[in-house]
């Protein structure tokens, strides 16, 4: 629930930390905005507070065009704590009733349609397609306010097959013509430049040091202020390069694709990837009482995300038993021979058939984690593997830490303990007594406080 008088405050003071974690509707104007829009702040006695855009448009509110709550960082509270709810949300964001029935989607979750309906009544408020479509205009209001992509192709990239039924639902829920959005004529490009908030802190530095320590040549590239890779989403191929802009709580990302219909999971898969929509100030928290006194927690510390987790668990078999420098030289070798090319002297991520059709020599370690490694590809190319990196355990050669750090990188789990891992007891023997299970559901973000130390 919402505590008023909190909202108030946070509103009153533009504070960028509660920036997505709650909106507010203003009934003289019939328009929702972020805590931190700049307009002038509305009388107390004229506003609604609510814990989701959704919600907010629900009750009739339409964005407002000065804070733009499309770009707002999301709210992971307001999904609720239901697993299969979580998920559906996931599958959502990723396109799945754009061109699949909802019917489609039950049965990828295991559940029936009135099941699945109830709970997005019960936690959103909203029905699964109203909420789909929601969702798909607030991002073509996105695109209409920060690229310069045609209309036809923003209607496309959101997920509409159709710009008539596009044109609709946006003034539906946008309350104006997609046209009336852009006001000066733009020079069409395919690139995409977006702005991604977060809510801050935000531990640049750390994250990117980490990832410069596993960065693979030709795949992935960054420097002080930006992190690119290429990337794959499904038929969709292309690559994205994010640079952080600190003053504006975000990052600024260039995005090049050869199918536009992806655009919409690629934006949500790289928010994962740099978990941006993180509510640190929650997490840390918690943490603190988990965490000696004397501990040097880093504040804003983010989840270290790998595209997918088919290739979080490639690395993480690479990574067996060995050093972070010799893992990444696995990697780049398997990246330089499986890899394919991108035009641009660069190369995509191997994917799952051609290692499985690889004997893998080029790679010097034993042949049982070659054979692994094929096993897990084979497991991909066979659909054989588990939406949860966790219940991968039953493929040879994938133990515990192997799966665990699957879920961790490939899918963000916050709530992964590496208890085993042995930076972690390092940091464990050093503090004394920790309790892990007082930081559920954040044992992920523990885990790399720990790395940290």
């Amino acid at each position: 629930m919402l505590d008023p008088e909190r909202c108030r405050v946070a509103r009153l003071s533009r504070d960028a930390r509660f920036d997505g974690r709650f909106f507010v509707g203003v009934v003289t104007t019939g328009i929702y905005c972020r805590p931190i829009c700049p307009s002038r702040p509305p009388r107390d006695d004229n506003v609604r507070y609510f814990p989701s855009a959704v919600a907010a448009a629900q009750a009739g509110f339409r964005p407002c065009l000065r804070c733009r709550p499309d770009s707002a960082p999301e709210s992971p509270a307001w999904h609720g704590n239901h697993t299969t709810l979580h998920r559906a949300v996931r599958l959502i964001d990723e396109g799945a009733l754009n061109q699949a029935s909802l019917g489609a989607l039950c049965d990828r979750l295991g559940i029936g349609e009135r099941y699945l309906r109830l709970l997005f009544q019960q936690h959103l408020g909203i029905s699964p397609k109203a909420y789909a479509l929601h969702r798909q205009c607030l991002f073509a209001k996105q695109l209409l306010h920060q690229s310069t992509l045609p209309i036809a192709d923003i209607a496309h990239a959101s997920g509409f097959t159709s710009l008539r039924r596009f044109n609709d639902a946006f003034r539906r829920h946008v309350g104006q013509a997609p046209r009336t959005l852009r006001r000066t004529p733009r020079a069409p490009s395919q690139d995409v430049t977006l702005m991604l908030a977060y809510r801050p802190p935000y531990a640049w530095e750390w994250l990117r040091d980490f990832l410069a320590a596993r960065r693979i040549d030709r795949l992935e590239w960054g420097d002080e202020h930006r992190y690119g890779r290429h990337i794959q989403w499904g038929s969709a191929s292309g690559h994205f390069t994010a640079v952080h802009v600190p003053e504006r709580h975000g990052f600024r990302v260039t995005l090049s694709l050869d199918d536009l219909g992806a655009l919409l999971p690629v934006v949500r898969h790289i928010r994962r990837v740099l978990d941006l929509d993180a509510d640190t100030a929650l997490i840390e928290a918690q943490l603190r009482q988990t965490l000696p006194d004397t501990f040097p927690l880093v504040e804003g510390l983010r989840l270290p995300g790998v595209w997918t987790p088919f290739e979080a668990g490639v690395r993480a078999v690479l990574g067996q038993q060995v050093s972070i420098s010799a893992a990444r030289g696995h990697v780049t070798r398997l990246v330089e021979a499986l890899g394919e090319p991108t035009g641009d002297d660069g190369r995509q991520f191997p994917t799952a058939a051609r290692i499985a059709a690889s004997d893998l020599a080029f790679l010097r370690m034993p042949q049982a984690r070659r054979d692994c490694l094929r096993g897990l590809a084979q497991a991909a190319c066979d659909r054989r593997l588990d939406d949860d990196p966790r219940q991968w355990t039953a493929l040879k050669g994938i133990g515990p830490w192997s799966a665990d750090y699957a879920a961790l990188r490939g899918t963000s789990h916050p709530d992964i303990w590496l208890g085993g891992d042995l930076g972690v007891k390092r940091a464990l023997s050093a503090l004394g007594t920790v309790e892990p299970a007082h930081a559920t559901p954040w044992r992920s973000y523990l885990t790399l406080q720990l790395w940290s130390l």
